[in-house]
This record gives C-alpha cells, sequence and structure tokens, in this order.
C-alpha cells in the first residue's frame, strides 16, 4: 500500500467511535433515520467485535489489512447510504428502507461470520464491494449470478442470501454450491440433496468417495433417499465397492483395506477371521499389525503420488490405525502409569513387533505419557536385537512418518540415543533428511516439527548438525528462486539463531508482536477488565478438577457466583478480573458442550470478549475448545498442544496468542499455580513477562516434595520456546507481506 493510501485511510480510521458510521452530512427523512441508526449501531458492534471501541477493526496483526477492513465499513458503507438516499432507481420510501436493511444485514452478516469462523474477517472489503455490484444489478433486475464466479464463497454466500429474490438467484446457488464443496470434499455429501438431479451430481459422489469413504457409506446406507438411490446407482468401481460393504456386519473394519479388497489383494474373509463378531472372535494384536503391514505398504503408494483411497479420512487407514494403536497399547500402559512392576504396566505391548511399536508410538503422539514413550521407546531397542540399527527400522517402514519419529524422540530427550544406534554417516543422512524438502509439503506441519524438535535438543553438535542444514537448504532455494522455501528456511535460521543467543530479539527481526511478554493494554477491554474463559469438559477428570479450580479463588479475594450451566467468578481486590468457565456437566450426554454453547452465546450477547482462554482437558477435548475459542484471544494456556493441526487453527483464529503447552497432558498441580500467577498479575495492572513467570514457577515446583510435579513441568513451554508456534506466526506474517 502506498503511504498516502494510508495515511488518508488512517485519518478515516482515526475518527472518534461516535462517528464510525460516518453518515451525519447526510440530511435523512425522519421515516427512515431509525434505520440509518440500525446501520451506524451495527458497525459500532463491528468496531468494538475486536474487544476495543476505538474507529479500527483489527482483525489481524497487519496494520494495512485492518485499515482496508475499516475503510470498508465506514467509507464505502457511507457511499451506499448515500447512492441509496439519492439515487432515482431507488425511488420509494419502501425500496430505500428495503436497500437499508440490505445493508445492515450485510453488517450483521459480516460481524456474526467473524465471530463465529465462518467468515475470514480479511475478506470485508471484497464483501463490500461485491454487495454493491450486486446492489447494482439487483435494483434493474439483472441476473446477478456472474458476479460470484470470482469471488470466495463466503462472500456470495452472505451476498446472494441477502438478494434471495433475484432472477440469478437459483444459478448462483449452484456456482456457490460448487464452490463451497470443491473447499471440502467433505461438505459434498451432507449438502448434495438439492443438487442431486444436476449433471455435476455423480463426479461429486465420486469425488466424496476418495475424500471419505466411510462418509458415503453413511449415506449409502440410506437406500430410499435421494442421494443414497443416486449413490448405488453409480457405476464407479469405488463407489460401488463401498455400498456393496452396506450389506457387510461390522463394514467399518473393512475401509482400511478397501483398496487392496479392489484389486484382490486382500479378500473380506481373511479380514473378516482377525474382526469375528467385533467383540468375540476379535484379534485385536492381529488386526492392528495387518494395519501396519498395509500402511507400509500404502506409504510406498504414496511416495509415488498413487494415494491410496482408504489411507485418509475417518475410519481410513491412518485414522483406525491411529485409533487402535491407542486403544489397545497407548491407553492401557498410560492407565497403569503409577505401576512400578513394568512387566505388569507394559504387558499389552509384548505382542508387538519393532516395526508395530514404532507406529503406537508416532499415531500416540498427542496421547502418550512421558514414561510411557519412554518405556516403549527402550523396549522398541530391545526388540531390535543386540545390535539394533535405527536405519534399517525406518527402512523397514519406507520411512512413513520419520519426521514425526525424530520430532518425538528429540522431545523426550532419546534421539541422541536413536542416532548412536547407526554408523555416523547414516546419522547425518537421515539428519540432512529430516531438515529437507519442508517446502515441497502441502503444510507446514514438517517444518513445525523441525522447529519443535530443535527447542529440545541439548546436545551442541547435533544442534549445529541441524543449523547447517538449514542454512544449506536456504541457500538452495535462494538460487532456485523457490520463495516458498526461502522464506520457510530463513525462518528457521533465524528462529534457531536466536534459541542459541538470549541477546536476539525474535520480535524485531522477524517483524512479529512481542513472544515475551503481554502488556496490560492488549488484554483489557473498555471497562478495564481481564476476561478470563476455562474450557471444561464432562468426563470423569473433568468432573475431578473442576472443584479444586474453584477452590484455588479465596473467598476473601473473589466472588464466585454458580450459574446452571457456568460458573463467574470476579476478583475483589485490585484491577477487575472476571474468569468464566462452563461447569463439566455430563460428556455422554453432550451437557457439556451445551454449556459451552450458551455460555459463548451469553458472553457474546453482553459484548464480552475474552483474552485469556485456558483449556482443561485431555488433548481429544481440545478440537472443541478451539471451535469455541474467541478470536480476542491474547494468552492461551493449553493442557496439551494437541500438534501441528491444532496449533495452526489456533492461530488461524487467534494469529497473536500467547501459547503455553506441554508435552503431557496438564497437570492440575502445575495449571493451578500457572493460573494464579497471571490472575495476580492482571489484579496488578502489571505486564506478564514470561521469562520472569517461568523462573518464578520454577523456583516454586523444585522445591515441591513431590518430584513428580518438577519432571512435569519441565514439559511445560512457554510462549517464548514454544518454536513451532513462533514459526508459524513468523511464516503467516511473512506471507501476508509477500
Amino acid at each position: 500500500m502506498s503511504p498516502i493510501l494510508r495515511i488518508l485511510l488512517w485519518l478515516i480510521c482515526a475518527l472518534p467511535a461516535s462517528s464510525f458510521a460516518g453518515t451525519d452530512s447526510l440530511i435523512v427523512p425522519i421515516s427512515r433515520v431509525r434505520f440509518h441508526d440500525r446501520i451506524k449501531e451495527e458497525q459500532l458492534r463491528n468496531d468494538k467485535a475486536d474487544g476495543k471501541l476505538d474507529g479500527l477493526v483489527k482483525v489481524c496483526g497487519d496494520e494495512d489489512i485492518n485499515l482496508q477492513v475499516t475503510d470498508a465499513l465506514t467509507r464505502r458503507v457511507k457511499s451506499m447510504l448515500e447512492w441509496i438516499e439519492t439515487s432515482p432507481k431507488v425511488a420509494t420510501n419502501n425500496e430505500k428502507i428495503r436497500h437499508l436493511n440490505y445493508v445492515e444485514d450485510m453488517l450483521k452478516s459480516f460481524r456474526t461470520g467473524w465471530k463465529d469462523g465462518t467468515f475470514n474477517a480479511r475478506l470485508a472489503p471484497v464483501l463490500v464491494e461485491n454487495f454493491e455490484q450486486v446492489m447494482q444489478v439487483n435494483v434493474d433486475s439483472i441476473d446477478m449470478s456472474s458476479l460470484f464466479m470470482q469471488v470466495p464463497y463466503e462472500v456470495g454466500a452472505i451476498n446472494s442470501r441477502i438478494f434471495f429474490r433475484n432472477p440469478g438467484y437459483r444459478e448462483a446457488q449452484k456456482i456457490l454450491f460448487l464452490k463451497f464443496v470443491s473447499a471440502d470434499p467433505g461438505r459434498i455429501l451432507p449438502n448434495l440433496k438439492d443438487y442431486v438431479e444436476e449433471s455435476f451430481a455423480d463426479s461429486l459422489i465420486h469425488e466424496a468417495a476418495k475424500f471419505s469413504p466411510k462418509m458415503l457409506y453413511d449415506y449409502a446406507l440410506a437406500k430410499q433417499s435421494a442421494v443414497g438411490k443416486r449413490i448405488h446407482q453409480s457405476s464407479d468401481p469405488l463407489t460401488k465397492t463401498i455400498a456393496e460393504l452396506t450389506q457387510t456386519p461390522n463394514a467399518l473394519f473393512f475401509f482400511p483395506f478397501i483398496d487392496n479388497i479392489m484389486q484382490q489383494r486382500v479378500s473380506i474373509d481373511s479380514i473378516r477371521k482377525l474382526i469375528g463378531d467385533g467383540v468375540n472372535g476379535y484379534d485385536s494384536v492381529g488386526y492392528y499389525k495387518l494395519l501396519v503391514r498395509t500402511e507400509i505398504e500404502y506409504y510406498d503408494r504414496l511416495v509415488r503420488q498413487d494415494t491410496p483411497y482408504a489411507m485418509l479420512g475417518a475410519n481410513g487407514l491412518r485414522d483406525m490405525l491411529k485409533r487402535k494403536a491407542i486403544q489397545h497399547f497407548v491407553t492401557p500402559i498410560n492407565d497403569l502409569h503409577d505401576q512400578s512392576n513394568l512387566n505388569i504396566r507394559m504387558r499389552a505391548i509384548d505382542p508387538l513387533t519393532p516395526e508395530d511399536l514404532y507406529f503406537m508410538l508416532v499415531m500416540g503422539e498427542n496421547d502418550i505419557y512421558t514414561s510411557s514413550y519412554k518405556h516403549s521407546f527402550s523396549r522398541l531397542l530391545q526388540r531390535m536385537g543386540t545390535k539394533p540399527r535405527g536405519d534399517q527400522l525406518l527402512m523397514s517402514v519406507n520411512l512413513s512418518y520419520f519426521k514425526k519419529f525424530i520430532k518425538m524422540a528429540a522431545n523426550f530427550n532419546q534421539l541422541d540415543t536413536f542416532l548412536r544406534t547407526m554408523p555416523p554417516q547414516h546419522a547425518a543422512t537421515l539428519m540432512r533428511a529430516f531438515v529437507a524438502n519442508l517446502d515441497k509439503t502441502g503444510n507446514l506441519e514438517d517444518a513445525v516439527d523441525v522447529a519443535d524438535s530443535y527447542s529440545s535438543i541439548t546436545d551442541k553438535k547435533l544442534l549445529e548438525t541441524i543449523f547447517t542444514h538449514v542454512v544449506e537448504n536456504e541457500d538452495r532455494s535462494i538460487d532456485e528462486r523457490n520463495k516458498r522455501g526461502e522464506v520457510i528456511y530463513s525462518l528457521l535460521r533465524e528462529i534457531f539463531r536466536s534459541a542459541d543467543n538470549n541477546n536476539i530479539d525474535l520480535t524485531e527481526s522477524l517483524g512479529i508482536p512481542s513472544i515475551y511478554q503481554v502488556e496490560p493494554k492488549q488484554l483489557v477491554d473498555d471497562s478495564g477488565r481481564v476476561v478470563h474463559q476455562v474450557f471444561f469438559y464432562g468426563d470423569e477428570d473433568g468432573k475431578g478438577i473442576f472443584q479444586p479450580f474453584l477452590n484455588s479463588f479465596p473467598g476473601n479475594d473473589w466472588r464466585i457466583k454458580m450459574e446452571k450451566e457456568w460458573v463467574e467468578i470476579r476478583s475483589l481486590k485490585g484491577k477487575p478480573v472476571v474468569v468464566y468457565a462452563n461447569r463439566p456437566l455430563d460428556s455422554d450426554k453432550n451437557l457439556d458442550d451445551s454449556a459451552q454453547a450458551h455460555l459463548n452465546q451469553y458472553l457474546t450477547q453482553r459484548g464480552i470478549y475474552p483474552t485469556v482462554v485456558t483449556h482443561r482437558g485431555h488433548s481429544y477435548w481440545l478440537a472443541g475448545t478451539i471451535k469455541r475459542m474467541p478470536s480476542s484471544a491474547k494468552v492461551i494456556v493449553l493442557g496439551s498442544c494437541g500438534g501441528y493441526k491444532n496449533l495452526a487453527e489456533i492461530l488461524n483464529v487467534s494469529p497473536e496468542a500467547h501459547i503455553i503447552s506441554t508435552k503431557e497432558i496438564g497437570k492440575g498441580d502445575i495449571n493451578r499455580p500457572i493460573l494464579n500467577y497471571l490472575h495476580t498479575t492482571f489484579q496488578q495492572g502489571q505486564p506478564i513477562v514470561w521469562k520472569d513467570m517461568w523462573a518464578s514457577l520454577t523456583r516454586i515446583f523444585k522445591a515441591d516434595p513431590n518430584k513428580g510435579v518438577g519432571e512435569s513441568w519441565n514439559d511445560y513451554i512457554p510462549p517464548y520456546r514454544n518454536l513451532g508456534a513462533i514459526f508459524l506466526k513468523a511464516y503467516n506474517r511473512r506471507m501476508e507481506r509477500e
């Protein structure tokens, strides 16, 4: 953006909040004043939706984008209002009122979509421009459908709904439907009913089958439904195979092997012998071993860019492999973490080969306890013989998930041990491969794994090796004019330099918001209070930790108000702090989810936007927290990170969030002191300086007579050491500016 335009936009956005709508110079008849006032009120709600009523709609950390969004919602809306009031094409009072309602509807849809995560707020300028174009053709009763060809789906979804009386509405819906499902094939079947007779229905069903055989199976079960009939009429081999499985008992057990069944590499009868009736006669070890063998075979196809249909997705090979690894092996040894007899504790994994154990470890990344990992890793080495060769193990699994395996070994301080099981030149080649091709994948997961690994490694020689390979790949990317590679490796280089040198300020060198501290002004709302939202879940663990959580707020300092579905906790001393936490109602009845939804509605209706969020629950509940996490969150405390996918989703919701996470499940004896420290700092009106906080809590936990507390504390990661999160923030910021 040019400096002149930036200044002009700044001047527009610097207007007092009371003049946010900017239509005071327009003479409006008394009969329509209230409709203009409603638009002004909606504009003010948009202004306040980022937590501040300041004349600037802040949707991200990029100043230019925020200014453009604000300009679209102010100056450009003002221009449209003037057109509505003065255009001879909008002649009568009723027509003008109708068009004013259109504008209000668009502004409201923007805000609600932004807050519930269904609309990318950065698209506000596109939304307003497209709205104006559609309004212009709609006045002349011209088909609007062509105007939705080039705009993102979420823009078209809002504007087409507003102008549903337009003669091009049905055609516009077809265009938007195809946009909608092309972005996510998982949307095809749930939304195909209204388009099942269209010429494109068969090709969409085929895409749905490739994306999720399980979902297609579910819809094929309803043979008499419109979509079910169309599925059973299909001549596509994959679709036919899945449809035929609707006649097979325990069909979901067969899904991981659909490709091999189609190619007659494995028979349904041979799989049925392992499954039994799903309970009686079920060979859990044999079934898991078949999954492992199939993963190794399928991965070889994946490398050749021949992705098996049943490898990914719900009930696909990897989904089933992960679930069975956790169900039959990770969970049993986790549940016996207090058992001192390791032969008893680790009995579940006795029948497993090194390859089986390898996949158990990588699939259990987000669930396995530190002690469970270390004992399993030790058994992995034992099963590899008297002279274990790690390089041969990796080759035997076709290098499937090898970067994940290395990352976990680094995080659990076992990487040095693993590398010593192979010749030095092979170890060097492996680490070179670990760092290579981070720009060739479809996402940033491998790059985040490399970043996270670096923060866990203590061997200086190994750190130097990784750093050298990063620089080599950066130079290669520059020579090849590979912009994505250059960005990824330059960011890793700078982040690794800072990890080795405390004098490097990543905030300055990477151009990202501070990762070292959070100022009070970033956390308080217009009334000067800090709002903290805590997400609880209604399993046994959630119910068990809720009362100790409440007990951590002394009656002399806090007032606790119990509601039917949540609790409100207000500070009585110092700066105002308010904590809202849903009650851990029965998760089996989905009551905890309802409580969270109702609490969010309560907060939104009252214009309350939490800036601090805590997740209290297992990693498998984290997706629910992310789904309802407010974009206003600046400090997020997680029981566990949950891996790259969850980390990326969190930063997509709240790009500037400071994230505290742990390699294990969160411990109440640690989480409570963390939250107490934060609340005390909020009440004092002081900035949160993460290094000071970590030093203070480290002294407390080291002095704890329970050594397990100190060991668990070592698994917690402060925001300034969360290198994966820092990398994602820096990458997103860099790509915004390219």
